[in-house]
């Protein structure tokens, strides 16, 4: 049973990684400037979250994720997306 949850898990990985990227292509602030120091750490942490968040979803069933499913994936998707 853990195989099969973690190879639902393995799949959206891929996608949330290539999506952070455009994360910090989009961080610019109103006036078009690029975002640098805290404002671009926040920035990125928010972005990779979202991403993430959407992906939350079992590729099996099509239905949200919940519980210590979710909490895995959020967890290895931001940390991708972070490393990435």
């Amino acid at each position: 049973m853990k195989r099969f949850a973690m190879a639902l898990l393995a799949a959206p990985l891929l996608i949330c990684s290539a999506l952070a990227d455009d994360c910090k292509d989009n961080a610019k602030d109103k006036n078009g400037k690029p975002l640098a120091g805290a404002a671009l750490t926040s920035h990125l942490k928010k972005c990779r979250h979202d991403v993430c968040d959407k992906k939350a979803v079992a590729s099996t069933t099509g239905k949200r994720l919940t519980g210590a499913s979710y909490n895995s994936f959020m967890k290895k998707c931001e940390a991708d997306a972070a490393a990435s």
